[in-house]
Protein backbone atom coordinates (compact mmCIF):
# COMPACT_ATOMS: atom_id res chain seq x y z
CA UNK A 1 0.00 0.00 0.00
CA UNK A 2 1.26 3.52 -1.11
CA UNK A 3 0.69 6.38 1.42
CA UNK A 4 1.94 9.38 0.66
CA UNK A 5 2.19 12.75 1.92
CA UNK A 6 0.42 15.79 0.44
CA UNK A 7 3.37 17.27 0.11
CA UNK A 8 4.41 14.68 -2.29
CA UNK A 9 1.57 15.34 -4.60
CA UNK A 10 1.96 19.54 -4.43
CA UNK A 11 6.05 18.83 -5.01
CA UNK A 12 4.99 16.69 -8.04
CA UNK A 13 2.62 19.63 -9.88
CA UNK A 14 4.99 22.31 -8.85
CA UNK A 15 7.32 19.81 -11.20
CA UNK A 16 5.48 19.36 -14.23
CA UNK A 17 3.35 22.58 -14.34
CA UNK A 18 4.65 26.36 -14.96
CA UNK A 19 3.66 29.00 -13.03
CA UNK A 20 2.65 29.37 -9.07
CA UNK A 21 0.69 25.92 -8.29
CA UNK A 22 -0.66 25.26 -4.99
CA UNK A 23 -2.38 22.02 -4.07
CA UNK A 24 -5.90 22.38 -2.35
CA UNK A 25 -7.50 18.90 -2.38
CA UNK A 26 -7.52 15.01 -2.99
CA UNK A 27 -9.73 12.77 -2.84
CA UNK A 28 -12.14 10.06 -4.42
CA UNK A 29 -13.88 11.03 -7.31
CA UNK A 30 -17.32 12.49 -6.68
CA UNK A 31 -15.89 13.19 -3.53
CA UNK A 32 -13.32 15.81 -1.90
CA UNK A 33 -13.11 13.84 1.58
CA UNK A 34 -9.75 15.09 2.76
CA UNK A 35 -7.61 11.16 3.36
CA UNK A 36 -3.92 12.20 2.13
CA UNK A 37 -3.32 9.73 -0.82
CA UNK A 38 -3.63 6.90 1.33
CA UNK A 39 -4.11 3.85 -1.43
CA UNK A 40 -3.08 5.54 -4.51
CA UNK A 41 -1.61 2.81 -6.40
CA UNK A 42 -4.26 0.18 -6.65
CA UNK A 43 -6.34 1.29 -9.74
CA UNK A 44 -8.69 3.64 -7.87
CA UNK A 45 -8.96 7.12 -9.33
CA UNK A 46 -7.99 9.93 -6.97
CA UNK A 47 -9.26 13.75 -7.70
CA UNK A 48 -6.77 16.53 -7.33
CA UNK A 49 -7.70 20.45 -6.46
CA UNK A 50 -4.87 22.77 -6.78
CA UNK A 51 -4.93 26.59 -7.93
CA UNK A 52 -1.97 27.29 -11.47
CA UNK A 53 -1.39 31.42 -10.60
CA UNK A 54 -4.60 32.00 -8.77
CA UNK A 55 -6.40 29.81 -10.80
CA UNK A 56 -8.64 26.81 -9.68
CA UNK A 57 -7.73 23.62 -11.65
CA UNK A 58 -8.58 19.93 -11.50
CA UNK A 59 -7.17 16.71 -12.68
CA UNK A 60 -7.01 13.18 -11.93
CA UNK A 61 -4.09 10.90 -11.09
CA UNK A 62 -4.61 7.00 -11.25
CA UNK A 63 -2.21 4.02 -11.39
CA UNK A 64 -2.46 0.63 -12.43
CA UNK A 65 -3.52 -2.35 -10.64
CA UNK A 66 -1.52 -5.79 -11.44
CA UNK A 67 -3.58 -8.62 -12.60
CA UNK A 68 -2.85 -11.12 -14.47
CA UNK A 69 -3.33 -10.64 -18.34
CA UNK A 70 0.16 -9.05 -19.01
CA UNK A 71 0.41 -6.42 -15.98
CA UNK A 72 2.12 -8.61 -13.25
CA UNK A 73 5.01 -6.51 -12.88
CA UNK A 74 5.66 -2.78 -13.14
CA UNK A 75 7.41 -2.28 -16.06
CA UNK A 76 4.16 -3.75 -17.50
CA UNK A 77 1.90 -1.27 -16.07
CA UNK A 78 4.44 1.41 -17.24
CA UNK A 79 4.53 0.76 -20.79
CA UNK A 80 0.67 0.96 -21.04
CA UNK A 81 0.89 4.17 -18.91
CA UNK A 82 3.20 5.60 -21.12
CA UNK A 83 1.75 5.03 -24.16
CA UNK A 84 -1.88 6.86 -23.06
CA UNK A 85 0.78 9.77 -22.03
CA UNK A 86 2.46 10.23 -25.33
CA UNK A 87 -0.39 9.18 -27.46
CA UNK A 88 -3.91 10.85 -25.17
CA UNK A 89 -3.50 14.37 -27.26
CA UNK A 90 -2.94 13.47 -30.60
CA UNK A 91 -6.80 11.89 -30.38
CA UNK A 92 -9.48 14.21 -30.90
CA UNK A 93 -11.46 14.50 -27.75
CA UNK A 94 -9.27 12.40 -25.98
CA UNK A 95 -8.66 14.14 -22.62
CA UNK A 96 -5.40 15.86 -22.17
CA UNK A 97 -2.07 13.85 -20.67
CA UNK A 98 -0.74 16.45 -18.13
CA UNK A 99 2.24 14.48 -16.85
CA UNK A 100 3.30 10.52 -15.68
CA UNK A 101 5.97 9.88 -13.25
CA UNK A 102 6.74 7.46 -11.15
CA UNK A 103 6.62 6.47 -7.18
CA UNK A 104 9.68 5.39 -5.60
CA UNK A 105 10.15 3.49 -2.30
CA UNK A 106 9.72 6.49 0.32
CA UNK A 107 6.35 7.94 -1.40
CA UNK A 108 8.00 10.34 -3.37
CA UNK A 109 6.47 11.14 -7.01
CA UNK A 110 9.25 11.88 -9.47
CA UNK A 111 8.08 13.12 -12.57
CA UNK A 112 9.15 11.62 -15.66
CA UNK A 113 9.16 15.02 -18.49
CA UNK A 114 9.92 14.68 -22.20
CA UNK A 115 10.41 11.27 -23.03
CA UNK A 116 12.26 9.94 -26.26
CA UNK A 117 13.60 6.91 -25.17
CA UNK A 118 15.18 4.58 -22.17
CA UNK A 119 18.43 3.30 -21.74
CA UNK A 120 20.07 1.11 -19.28
CA UNK A 121 23.82 1.71 -17.48
CA UNK A 122 25.25 -1.64 -17.03
CA UNK A 123 28.39 -2.69 -15.15
CA UNK A 124 31.40 -3.30 -17.49
CA UNK A 125 33.10 -6.63 -17.20
CA UNK A 126 36.29 -8.14 -18.82
CA UNK A 127 36.02 -11.70 -20.65
CA UNK A 128 35.78 -12.71 -23.94
CA UNK A 129 32.41 -13.80 -26.17
CA UNK A 130 32.28 -17.42 -26.13
CA UNK A 131 31.05 -17.59 -29.28
CA UNK A 132 34.34 -16.78 -30.11
CA UNK A 133 35.44 -19.82 -28.88
CA UNK A 134 32.86 -22.01 -30.87
CA UNK A 135 34.48 -20.48 -33.90
CA UNK A 136 38.06 -21.71 -32.82
CA UNK A 137 36.51 -24.68 -31.81
CA UNK A 138 34.91 -25.34 -35.69
CA UNK A 139 38.28 -24.35 -36.98
CA UNK A 140 41.15 -25.91 -34.92
CA UNK A 141 39.13 -28.33 -32.43
CA UNK A 142 38.23 -28.69 -29.02
CA UNK A 143 40.10 -28.61 -25.44
CA UNK A 144 39.25 -30.38 -22.43
CA UNK A 145 38.79 -26.56 -20.76
CA UNK A 146 35.91 -26.31 -23.50
CA UNK A 147 33.96 -29.80 -21.81
CA UNK A 148 34.67 -28.08 -18.40
CA UNK A 149 33.11 -24.54 -19.23
CA UNK A 150 30.23 -27.23 -20.75
CA UNK A 151 29.20 -28.64 -17.71
CA UNK A 152 29.81 -25.53 -16.08
CA UNK A 153 27.17 -24.15 -17.62
CA UNK A 154 24.66 -27.01 -17.28
CA UNK A 155 25.69 -26.73 -13.22
CA UNK A 156 25.01 -23.14 -12.95
CA UNK A 157 21.66 -23.13 -14.89
CA UNK A 158 20.87 -26.19 -12.37
CA UNK A 159 21.06 -23.58 -9.78
CA UNK A 160 19.85 -20.79 -11.22
CA UNK A 161 16.16 -23.18 -12.26
CA UNK A 162 16.53 -24.30 -8.45
CA UNK A 163 14.53 -21.40 -7.43
CA UNK A 164 10.52 -21.78 -8.39
CA UNK A 165 7.96 -19.74 -8.22
CA UNK A 166 4.02 -21.15 -7.24
CA UNK A 167 2.45 -18.32 -9.95
CA UNK A 168 0.46 -20.62 -12.50
CA UNK A 169 -0.46 -17.56 -14.76
CA UNK A 170 3.38 -16.68 -14.87
CA UNK A 171 4.11 -20.02 -16.33
CA UNK A 172 0.81 -19.64 -18.51
CA UNK A 173 2.25 -16.41 -19.97
CA UNK A 174 5.51 -16.99 -20.79
CA UNK A 175 4.42 -19.97 -22.75
CA UNK A 176 1.66 -17.54 -24.57
CA UNK A 177 4.67 -14.97 -25.30
CA UNK A 178 6.76 -18.30 -26.45
CA UNK A 179 4.14 -18.68 -29.46
CA UNK A 180 3.01 -15.02 -30.27
CA UNK A 181 5.50 -12.39 -28.86
CA UNK A 182 6.89 -10.18 -30.99
CA UNK A 183 10.35 -11.03 -30.23
CA UNK A 184 9.04 -15.28 -30.44
CA UNK A 185 7.67 -17.58 -32.52
CA UNK A 186 5.36 -16.01 -34.72
CA UNK A 187 7.03 -12.61 -34.58
CA UNK A 188 10.29 -13.59 -35.76
CA UNK A 189 8.14 -16.08 -38.44
CA UNK A 190 6.68 -12.82 -39.51
CA UNK A 191 10.20 -11.27 -39.84
CA UNK A 192 10.95 -13.99 -42.41
CA UNK A 193 10.51 -13.14 -46.63
CA UNK A 194 6.92 -13.93 -47.49
CA UNK A 195 6.89 -15.74 -49.82
CA UNK A 196 9.97 -17.72 -48.99
CA UNK A 197 10.69 -20.59 -51.10
CA UNK A 198 12.84 -22.42 -48.61
CA UNK A 199 10.05 -22.62 -45.85
CA UNK A 200 6.96 -21.34 -47.66
CA UNK A 201 3.40 -20.65 -46.25
CA UNK A 202 1.91 -24.03 -46.40
CA UNK A 203 5.02 -24.92 -44.08
CA UNK A 204 4.38 -21.86 -41.78
CA UNK A 205 1.07 -22.85 -41.13
CA UNK A 206 1.22 -26.20 -40.59
CA UNK A 207 4.10 -25.31 -38.02
CA UNK A 208 2.29 -22.96 -36.16
CA UNK A 209 -0.77 -25.04 -35.71
CA UNK A 210 0.92 -27.95 -34.37
CA UNK A 211 2.28 -25.50 -31.49
CA UNK A 212 -1.20 -23.97 -30.77
CA UNK A 213 -1.83 -28.38 -29.93
CA UNK A 214 1.26 -28.08 -27.61
CA UNK A 215 0.15 -24.41 -26.21
CA UNK A 216 -2.43 -26.19 -24.80
CA UNK A 217 -0.22 -29.47 -23.41
CA UNK A 218 2.34 -27.12 -21.18
CA UNK A 219 -0.58 -25.97 -19.29
CA UNK A 220 -0.59 -28.68 -17.66
CA UNK A 221 3.02 -28.13 -16.74
CA UNK A 222 3.38 -24.49 -14.19
CA UNK A 223 4.64 -26.67 -11.81
CA UNK A 224 7.98 -26.19 -13.92
CA UNK A 225 7.82 -22.33 -13.32
CA UNK A 226 11.63 -21.61 -12.42
CA UNK A 227 13.53 -18.60 -12.20
CA UNK A 228 15.48 -18.41 -16.00
CA UNK A 229 18.00 -16.28 -18.01
CA UNK A 230 15.47 -16.27 -21.22
CA UNK A 231 18.36 -15.62 -23.78
CA UNK A 232 21.28 -17.63 -22.69
CA UNK A 233 23.02 -17.81 -26.00
CA UNK A 234 27.07 -17.52 -26.80
CA UNK A 235 26.62 -13.77 -27.93
CA UNK A 236 25.48 -13.36 -24.39
CA UNK A 237 28.05 -15.07 -22.90
CA UNK A 238 31.85 -13.57 -21.50
CA UNK A 239 34.37 -15.83 -20.64
CA UNK A 240 37.14 -14.49 -18.42
CA UNK A 241 40.94 -15.14 -17.87
CA UNK A 242 40.86 -17.83 -15.26
CA UNK A 243 37.53 -19.89 -17.07
CA UNK A 244 34.72 -18.47 -15.13
CA UNK A 245 31.82 -16.79 -17.15
CA UNK A 246 29.34 -13.89 -17.08
CA UNK A 247 26.08 -13.23 -18.52
CA UNK A 248 24.42 -10.44 -20.32
CA UNK A 249 20.90 -9.42 -21.42
CA UNK A 250 18.41 -11.23 -18.90
CA UNK A 251 15.21 -11.15 -21.57
CA UNK A 252 11.75 -11.43 -21.11
CA UNK A 253 11.47 -11.52 -17.51
CA UNK A 254 12.38 -13.26 -14.99
CA UNK A 255 10.32 -16.54 -14.78
CA UNK A 256 9.49 -19.29 -17.26
CA UNK A 257 10.83 -22.84 -18.25
CA UNK A 258 13.86 -24.06 -17.43
CA UNK A 259 13.09 -25.65 -21.07
CA UNK A 260 13.93 -22.26 -22.36
CA UNK A 261 17.66 -22.20 -21.10
CA UNK A 262 18.99 -25.25 -22.03
CA UNK A 263 17.96 -25.33 -25.67
CA UNK A 264 18.92 -21.80 -26.44
CA UNK A 265 22.77 -22.83 -25.75
CA UNK A 266 22.50 -26.65 -27.00
CA UNK A 267 20.89 -25.13 -30.29
CA UNK A 268 23.47 -23.27 -31.21
CA UNK A 269 26.16 -26.27 -30.67
CA UNK A 270 23.47 -27.57 -33.00
CA UNK A 271 24.07 -24.76 -35.93
CA UNK A 272 27.80 -24.99 -35.59
CA UNK A 273 28.15 -28.61 -36.16
CA UNK A 274 25.54 -28.12 -39.14
CA UNK A 275 28.42 -26.29 -40.80
CA UNK A 276 30.45 -29.94 -41.43
CA UNK A 277 27.28 -31.50 -42.61
CA UNK A 278 23.89 -32.01 -42.48
CA UNK A 279 24.16 -33.76 -38.61
CA UNK A 280 25.24 -33.30 -34.70
CA UNK A 281 28.50 -34.87 -34.65
CA UNK A 282 32.27 -34.33 -33.68
CA UNK A 283 33.39 -31.58 -31.38
CA UNK A 284 29.58 -29.73 -30.89
CA UNK A 285 27.96 -33.49 -30.30
CA UNK A 286 30.19 -33.40 -27.52
CA UNK A 287 29.62 -30.16 -25.83
CA UNK A 288 25.71 -30.94 -26.50
CA UNK A 289 25.82 -33.73 -25.03
CA UNK A 290 28.35 -32.78 -22.13
CA UNK A 291 25.64 -29.82 -21.11
CA UNK A 292 22.45 -32.35 -21.30
CA UNK A 293 23.77 -35.24 -19.43
CA UNK A 294 25.17 -33.11 -17.16
CA UNK A 295 22.05 -30.90 -16.60
CA UNK A 296 19.74 -34.05 -16.33
CA UNK A 297 22.15 -35.45 -13.62
CA UNK A 298 22.61 -31.94 -11.57
CA UNK A 299 18.13 -31.90 -11.76
CA UNK A 300 17.00 -35.14 -12.45
CA UNK A 301 14.16 -33.19 -14.72
CA UNK A 302 13.25 -35.63 -17.32
CA UNK A 303 10.29 -33.74 -17.47
CA UNK A 304 12.12 -31.40 -19.32
CA UNK A 305 12.15 -33.53 -22.70
CA UNK A 306 8.27 -33.61 -22.58
CA UNK A 307 8.07 -29.78 -22.96
CA UNK A 308 11.60 -28.02 -24.51
CA UNK A 309 10.52 -28.93 -28.21
CA UNK A 310 8.43 -25.60 -29.12
CA UNK A 311 11.33 -23.72 -27.02
CA UNK A 312 13.88 -25.91 -29.74
CA UNK A 313 11.51 -24.28 -32.73
CA UNK A 314 11.98 -20.75 -31.08
CA UNK A 315 15.32 -21.12 -30.87
CA UNK A 316 15.47 -22.96 -34.17
CA UNK A 317 13.71 -19.93 -35.79
CA UNK A 318 16.13 -17.68 -35.09
CA UNK A 319 19.08 -19.06 -36.12
CA UNK A 320 17.46 -20.23 -38.84
CA UNK A 321 16.54 -16.53 -40.12
CA UNK A 322 17.45 -14.94 -43.14
CA UNK A 323 17.00 -11.84 -41.56
CA UNK A 324 19.19 -12.43 -38.80
CA UNK A 325 21.87 -14.50 -39.90
CA UNK A 326 21.93 -14.08 -43.77
CA UNK A 327 25.46 -15.92 -44.72
CA UNK A 328 24.03 -19.51 -44.06
CA UNK A 329 24.17 -21.96 -46.89
CA UNK A 330 21.05 -23.33 -47.58
CA UNK A 331 21.75 -26.86 -46.35
CA UNK A 332 22.15 -25.12 -42.48
CA UNK A 333 19.12 -23.33 -43.06
CA UNK A 334 17.03 -26.74 -44.39
CA UNK A 335 18.45 -28.70 -41.95
CA UNK A 336 17.17 -26.57 -38.99
CA UNK A 337 13.31 -26.57 -40.95
CA UNK A 338 13.44 -30.33 -41.04
CA UNK A 339 14.19 -30.18 -37.05
CA UNK A 340 12.21 -28.12 -35.76
CA UNK A 341 9.09 -29.95 -37.99
CA UNK A 342 10.11 -32.77 -37.16
CA UNK A 343 10.86 -32.47 -32.77
CA UNK A 344 7.03 -31.20 -32.61
CA UNK A 345 5.90 -34.68 -33.77
CA UNK A 346 7.31 -36.35 -30.77
CA UNK A 347 5.61 -36.07 -27.21
CA UNK A 348 9.19 -36.70 -25.77
CA UNK A 349 12.51 -35.07 -26.87
CA UNK A 350 14.95 -37.54 -27.54
CA UNK A 351 17.81 -35.69 -26.65
CA UNK A 352 20.48 -38.21 -27.52
CA UNK A 353 19.35 -38.93 -31.16
CA UNK A 354 18.61 -36.10 -32.26
CA UNK A 355 19.61 -36.50 -35.57
CA UNK A 356 17.16 -38.11 -36.61
CA UNK A 357 14.64 -35.24 -36.59
CA UNK A 358 17.08 -34.16 -38.89
CA UNK A 359 16.42 -36.35 -41.84
CA UNK A 360 12.99 -35.09 -41.95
Amino acid sequence: MLDMKLENLENYLKAILPGNVELTGVGEIGSLDEQGMKDFGYGKPMLVKFQQDGQPKQAVISAMKGDKYGHQFYWDRAAILMFQYETGNLMEKHVNPMGMGYIDESGTLVPVKDVKEFFILNEKVEGNDYFLDLERIKDKGIEDKDIQLTKEFARWLARVHSVKSPETDLYERRIRQLLGDSECIFGILDGYPHPYEHFPAERCIALEQKLVSWRWKLRNYSHRLSDVHGDFHPWNVLIKDDGDFYVLDRSRGRWGDPADDVSTMTCNYLLYSLYSGPELKGDFETLYLSLWDTYLEATNDREILEVIAPFYVFRGLVIASPQWYPGHPLEVRQALFRFMEGILDDDVFDYKNINRYLRG
